[in-house]
């Protein structure tokens, strides 16, 4: 047993009198003094849909917990819903709530001495933020996926909340007429879950299920769908075993087992945020992560699904054909999964697929067979080049012309990007620049789905580039190159740029170019001053303070 047990049974004698009567007040009888205390993470909250239906997951595990012969002491974590507050100044906080959670977890699990802990996440930052904390407090723990949404539809097509962006985008271009875009708001969230598409929360559970830290099959459930509850109840009872056997995190957070999400995220098109939470989580368990990691993986690694943004499906139409197993057993069979990861289950990742066929069902098309992959290569691309020294994101399958040369557009925030797209400014040919949103720079590093919707919406996504220091959403899609580090609060070249000045986006040759000669670079560099910070007290002046580059993760500590 943990420490923290064999610390309760040792001394629950006289000296722990005072601390036992605490127990019996939350319901601890005389035989549960010597139980494993497992927490529960509740991320419950009615902010977002993706986190609305949690409570009754988290209740279903706390029986579960029960029926394994440990004792469950349930706490709150927060949320802010991406999709809400996108586009306003409250989306700065939405990385820096990845923290916070991370930090709330670990606060509660380590400060009561529990045993081991289940985590319950919805929304895109509960994910990433419980596992950064269960990677660091190293105590048994399971993360279990609040669900997918099921899609909404309209006019015989399935509907996310990417759709009511893109919509925005189309009316304001004079595509559709406004009673359409009405119609799409109103039927693309159709009750609980996270974004149906293969958005981050979605990206998040299946590299999780992928890593080893949740139940097989259990990442692309609906949220509103009874095996969602019966495989939390289940989560619980593997947990409790974990916690008997001591079978810790870090030997399941591992630098292979990384390697194994990060294939998965390939071959599912998964977000380009997975790229700063995969480099949070690995320095949170002390593994070796860089972000050319991402680009070695990618060059071998096929996209085999056909998903939401650029794809047609959904997850749940994912899960209807197999679910993460069926894409791992495919990996696996062609030697891009290390099969000997050993998964909170206690079993290898080779045993877990032992009985899923190496090919999908010729009978559906959600992913598609080996020899007629979506694309020969990954899709989530790092960029370099003098506007991006140390690196930067884009997803480059699906883009007709993988090579833009163009005239930079330079905007300073997101609003006053999307200003222009919206009053038809932006032309063909165009690069955005969008800056000072960077993780320091925001701070927080907002995601700018809001800008490249209407981009989509506008008929643009094809012929206009966009760089930002910012983040993207997992519905983005397009010609976009995101976490460009350094960022323009600590003097990248992105903050050198002028407007007019050619940039050149090249997917191919993984290129961010500012066409502008060394010495002009260098001139520029020797006027800028840093910008004074935008906020001066709470927790966005604390975070960004903290916080490293995107390159890093964004990371805190």
């Amino acid at each position: 047993m943990s420490d923290n047990f064999r610390s309760r049974v040792v001394t629950q004698g006289v000296q722990r009198s005072p601390n036992r009567a605490m127990l019996r007040a939350v319901g601890f009888g005389d035989n549960d003094f010597t139980k494993p205390i497992v927490g529960i993470a509740n991320s419950h909250s009615t902010i977002t849909p993706c986190n609305m239906g949690i409570n009754p997951l988290a209740l279903r595990a706390e029986k579960g917990v029960r029926d394994a012969d440990a004792m469950a002491q349930m706490f709150g974590t927060i949320t802010i819903s991406d999709g809400i507050s996108m586009g306003t100044e409250g989306m700065k906080y939405s990385l820096v709530s990845r923290e916070v959670i991370a930090d709330s977890i670990e606060t509660a699990c380590n400060g009561q001495s529990m045993d081991g802990v289940l985590a319950i996440g919805g929304c895109d930052k509960n994910m990433p933020g419980a596992m950064i904390a269960i990677a660091r407090m190293n105590i048994p723990a399971i993360f279990v996926y609040g669900g997918t949404i099921k899609p909404g539809h309209h006019d015989g097509k399935d509907l996310t909340v990417v759709s009511a962006f893109e919509a925005v985008g189309q009316y304001s271009a004079g595509n559709i007429k406004e009673e359409e875009l009405i119609a799409v708001e109103r039927n693309a969230c159709p009750g609980a879950g996270s974004c149906g598409g293969m958005f981050t929360a979605n990206t998040m559970s299946s590299a999780f299920e992928a890593l080893g830290m949740s139940l097989p099959y259990s990442s692309t459930m609906a949220a509103e769908d009874a095996e969602k509850a019966d495989s939390t109840e289940e989560s619980a009872k593997v947990l409790v075993e974990a916690i008997r056997k001591q079978l810790l995190p870090r030997q399941i957070i591992t630098r292979k087992s990384i390697e194994n999400a990060i294939s998965v995220i390939m071959a599912v098109g998964g977000s380009t945020n997975a790229v700063l939470h995969f480099l949070a989580i690995a320095n949170a368990a002390g593994v070796e992560l860089t972000i050319d990691d991402f680009e070695t993986i990618r060059a071998r690694v096929p996209v085999l699904c056909d998903l939401k943004p650029s794809g047609r499906y959904v997850a749940v139409d994912l899960h209807k054909v197999g679910g993460i197993p069926q894409v791992m057993k495919m990996l696996l069979a062609h030697d891009l999964l290390h099969g000997d990861c050993i998964t909170i289950t206690g079993k290898t990742v080779a045993e877990v697929l032992a009985d899923v066929p190496e090919e999908p069902s010729s009978e559906q098309d959600v992913i598609r067979p080996w020899n007629n992959p979506m694309y020969k290569q990954g899709h989530l691309a790092i960029l370099k080049g003098n506007l991006a020294s140390e690196g930067a994101v884009a997803k480059i399958t699906g883009v007709k012309m993988p090579k833009i040369t163009g005239p930079a557009r330079v905007f300073e925030s997101e609003e006053d990007c999307l200003d222009a797209i919206l009053s038809r400014k932006i032309k063909a040919g165009d690069v955005i620049v969008i800056r000072y949103e960077g993780p320091k720079g925001g701070p927080g590093m907002r995601e700018m789905l809001a800008p490249t919707s209407a981009i989509i919406g506008a008929g643009l996504g094809d012929t206009v580039g966009l760089i930002t220091d910012g983040r993207f959403s997992g519905g983005s899609y397009g010609k976009v190159v995101g976490h460009v580090a350094p960022e323009a609060a600590v003097g990248g070249t992105i903050a050198l740029v002028e407007e007019g000045d050619s940039i050149t986006i090249d997917a191919s040759a993984r290129l961010l170019q500012l066409e502008v000669s060394d010495q002009e670079i260098e001139k520029r560099r020797a006027n800028w001053k840093p910008r004074e910070p935008r906020y001066t007290k709470g927790i966005l002046a604390k975070y960004a303070k903290l916080v490293s580059s995107s390159s890093l993760g964004a990371v805190t500590d």
